[in-house]
C-alpha cells in the first residue's frame, strides 16, 4: 500500500517542467519538426555541460528514426558541409564554444537548430530555426529547468515523427544499441 507523499519538490519541479511545456510555441515547434525532416541531411549534436547530455541523447533518438547524427567533438564525426546541420542546445545562447560552432557550420551553409531559453542573443541570430524553451524562471539550481524541458521537447518531437508507425517503431527498435 502505498501513502500520499507530501506536497514537496518532486512537485515543485513537475510543476515548472508543466509551465514551461505549455509555454512553448506551437509554431516554432512544427518548424522545429520540418527541419527534422528534411531528408537525406546528417545531424551534428552539440551542447556544453548538462545541455550536451540533452544533446547526446537528442543524437541517439535522431539515430533510431535513422538520420545520420554525430555527436560534435567526437573522434569519428565529419566535416560538416552545406548538407548538414548543427543542432545546438544552449539556454544562454551565449555559450562560447557553441557560437564557434554555429559560426563554422554558418561558415559552409550548414543549417543551425537551436534550443535556447534567451530568444535574444548571439546564437540565435546564428540561427536558422530556433525553438525557445522559456525556462529562465525557477527556483531549482543553474540551468535545470531547461534541461529538464529540452529533453522532454525532444522526445515530443520523436513521437511526432514516428506518428506511432509500428514499422517506424520496429525500425526504431532494430537500430537501438545491441552491445550493451
Amino acid at each position: 500500500m502505498s501513502t500520499a507523499r507530501p506536497q514537496g519538490p518532486i512537485d515543485v519541479v513537475a510543476g515548472e517542467i508543466s509551465r514551461t511545456l505549455a509555454r512553448v510555441d506551437a509554431l516554432d515547434f512544427d518548424r522545429f519538426l520540418a527541419e527534422l525532416r528534411i531528408p537525406q541531411r546528417r545531424w551534428f549534436c552539440t551542447g556544453q555541460g548538462r545541455s550536451g547530455l540533452v544533446a547526446q541523447m537528442a543524437a541517439m533518438r535522431l539515430m533510431h528514426l535513422g538520420h545520420r547524427t554525430h555527436m560534435v567533438g567526437e573522434a569519428t564525426a565529419p566535416a560538416i558541409t552545406g548538407r548538414d546541420a548543427l543542432l545546438v542546445f544552449s539556454a544562454s545562447g551565449t555559450t562560447p564554444l557553441s557560437l564557434h560552432f554555429a559560426e563554422t557550420a554558418r561558415g559552409v551553409s550548414a543549417a543551425v537548430v537551436l534550443l535556447t531559453a534567451t530568444p535574444a542573443s548571439p546564437l540565435r541570430r546564428l540561427a536558422d530555426t530556433a525553438l525557445e524553451i522559456p525556462a529562465l524562471a525557477s527556483v531549482q539550481f543553474g540551468g535545470s529547468l531547461f534541461e529538464q524541458t529540452a529533453l522532454l521537447v525532444l522526445d515530443a518531437a520523436v513521437l511526432a515523427l514516428d506518428t506511432g508507425d509500428p514499422h517506424t517503431r520496429d525500425a526504431m527498435q532494430r537500430r537501438h544499441a545491441n552491445l550493451q
